[in-house]
């Protein structure tokens, strides 16, 4: 695709690691550098050599470098990040679908690692790990003050080598030690199946190098499997995003060929690029086109199903494309609550052999034009996540609620007026008490079912967002959330 972007959703090792990113590989040097500011370069180099000389104990040069170029890059916005060897080397093993931990995804909470799911027959799930646990220390060192990088870093290794968790489990208020072998972790991005009769549902939890094929032979599977099918539920729920290429080549399965699926634009010209939903945008060379595939053997059934798709504040990145497209070409209903809100593309370029840093240089943009950073993809149709409300949605982070997140080019990014300004501050107010009151609720059901489901597994029988998107392509009443309203981006003040 040469210098066209490539954007992923990056879970790396197992973990999901706050990243929900966009990027584009580039080896090219970039040329016509902006003017260097030498006052402020020599400063840079006065203080290297203080430190040098007058630190307490003799510094590694190459590390101050490395630091000094990460902390300049993690500065910008909460996806531009420095890469050193081994996490260079895990980020592009990062889509593939396949990588060596223990098979956790994680997040960060007040400075430890947290445990979001153990991933199905993984070491870390065979281990008994669960969901909220808390690693508080990983081998000899402790994770309070290691950044969610450092902690992945220390959870990989070699096939087969050992590494010790020490976990405190909240709801049982205990600590214990647990030595986990790691192995090669091999997710599954796509599941499928016929819900009832005429009906089929389709999850895709990650947009990876295989996923592509996966759908499509999961799509024919089931046209023959029911050959008078109705309907379907795409669901993207809590999927944190993947390979654009995996994203338009989806979104193309149900679009007419052609159109525009995504575009992106930044300070570089080859940031500015339209994605249609045609093979030169998404076909890897000399590779299959399953996209046609799935169309002939068909019939180009799934260009005209009636299609539902599920989202929550856990889709993110690609997902938002694929939604957004959808819901911009009138193609699908999206239905559920509003989307992460990863709207801004990373371009990765290497700074030598195996380091690099991953810099965010475009926002993306849906077929109309609208750019959904910090804002996310607002449903046709809000669904609560369950018959009685949502529990714990209150719990999830989103793109606006991180540090230094950019604001969206929609002109939301305006200085805040006081009126503004308060009325956001009251809303903050109001989300932090859902965010206690649902924090109150989860601890709540732990004890009374340690270690059991809260919420129904996406797919069943139980799944109440399943049952109202059924409801919704049968043509029947839907329970449609009378709480849940759009969010949103707070402004920002001058």
């Amino acid at each position: 695709m040469g210098q066209k972007l490539k954007i992923a959703g990056w879970v790396a090792v197992g973990a999901l690691a706050g990243a929900l990113t966009t990027v584009q590989l580039q080896a090219t040097a970039r040329a016509g550098l902006a003017p260097l500011p030498l006052e402020e370069l020599q400063q840079l180099a006065a203080v290297f050599g203080m430190v040098k000389t007058d630190y307490v104990e003799p510094v590694d040069d190459k590390k101050l470098i490395s630091d000094a170029i990460s902390g300049m890059v993690s500065s910008l916005d909460p996806h531009s990040q420095y890469f050193d060897k081994k996490s260079f080397k895990e980020f592009r093993e990062g889509t593939s679908g396949r990588f060596v931990g223990v098979g956790i995804e994680i997040t960060m909470e007040d400075g430890v690692v947290k445990v979001v799911s153990p991933i199905e027959g993984s070491p870390a799930f065979r281990a008994g790990l669960k969901t909220n646990d808390l690693i508080t220390k990983i081998d000899d060192t402790a994770v309070k003050g290691l950044s969610i990088n450092d902690a992945v870093k220390r959870m990989r290794g070699e096939p087969n080598t050992k590494v010790a968790l020490t976990v405190f489990r909240r709801d049982e208020n205990r600590t214990f030690s647990v030595t986990i072998v790691r192995e090669e972790i091999k997710t599954q991005s796509v599941k499928s199946k016929v819900v009832e009769p005429g009906y089929g549902w389709l999850r895709v939890s990650q947009f990876q190098e295989r996923t592509v094929e996966d759908v499509a032979r999961k799509l024919e599977e089931m046209a023959k499997a029911e050959p008078k099918l109705k309907g379907l539920v795409l669901d993207l729920r809590n999927d944190p995003g993947g390979l654009l290429d995996a994203a338009v080549a989806i979104s193309a399965m149900f679009l007419p060929e052609g159109v525009t699926v995504v575009s992106t634009n930044g300070q570089l010209e080859e940031s500015k690029f339209v994605y249609k939903a045609a093979p030169q945008y998404y076909q890897r060379r000399g590779g299959p086109d399953h996209v046609k595939q799935l169309t002939q053997a068909t019939g180009g059934k799934f260009k005209t199903l009636p299609l539902v798709v599920l989202v929550n504040e856990g889709s993110a990145s690609a997902s938002e494309i694929v939604a957004g497209a959808l819901q911009d070409h009138q193609r699908a209903t999206i239905m559920g609550s509003q989307t992460f809100g990863k709207g801004s593309v990373q371009t990765v370029r290497p700074l030598g052999p195996d380091t690099g840093i991953k810099l965010t240089t475009a926002r993306y943009y849906t077929p109309k034009g609208e750019t959904i950073q910090a804002k996310g993809i607002v449903p046709d149709v809000m669904l609560d996540e369950t018959k009685d409300g949502n529990l714990f949605a209150a719990l999830r982070t989103r793109e606006a609620d991180l540090s230094k997140h950019l604001t969206n080019a929609n002109g939301d990014d305006k200085a805040a007026t006081e009126a503004e300004r308060a009325a956001e501050k009251v809303a903050e107010q109001q989300r932090e008490k859902e965010r206690e009151q649902a924090r109150l609720r989860l601890e709540e059901e732990n004890r009374k079912n340690p270690g059991g489901r809260i919420l129904p597994e996406f797919g069943s029988a139980e799944d109440f967002q399943l049952q109202q998107a059924l409801a919704q392509l049968k043509g029947l009443p839907v329970q449609v959330s009378k709480t849940l309203t759009a969010r949103k981006e707070e402004k920002k003040e001058n």
